[in-house]
């Protein structure tokens, strides 16, 4: 389609409007997915982790007993947004004992997913929820 503007010099519209739509769909793609989620999670092995996550996926995989019943196995909620965005319940948190700590350390294995036993993702944290990876393993 071509169009004249008062200097008459003709300009092509679709031209345009096919670049304006592929902006639109890379930024539609760009909102969709949680890139700044998912690059700042590495993966991880159990094997290259505290003793101590080993133990709790261990206890996760049995359904507990967990040793702090009342903060074990809680909802997430991911307010940093550092985990891919998830819909509410998605997450559960659990404590990795830190040998020596007289609280709950800040060691963390975080789970997404269902069944609670077997859940499909499995993150570590050893910082309190700054950085995860993502226990390839568990």
């Amino acid at each position: 389609m071509l169009t004249t503007h008062s200097s008459r010099r003709p300009v092509r519209r679709t031209r345009t409007v096919g670049l304006a739509a592929a902006l639109l769909a890379a930024a539609s793609v760009a909102m969709l997915t949680p890139a700044s989620a998912n690059a700042a999670i590495g993966t991880c092995y159990l094997s290259n982790l505290p003793a101590q996550a080993t133990d709790t996926v261990d206890l996760i995989h049995q359904g507990g007993p967990f040793p702090y019943p009342r903060n074990d196995g809680v909802v997430f909620s991911n307010f940093e947004g550092v985990l891919p965005k998830a819909s509410s319940g998605y997450y559960h948190e659990y404590t990795v004992i830190t040998p020596g700590a007289s609280t709950r350390g800040a060691r963390r294995v975080v789970t997404g997913g269902i069944p609670l036993t077997n859940p499909p993702h499995f993150y570590y944290t050893g910082d309190h929820y700054s950085t995860f990876c993502e226990i390839v393993d568990a």
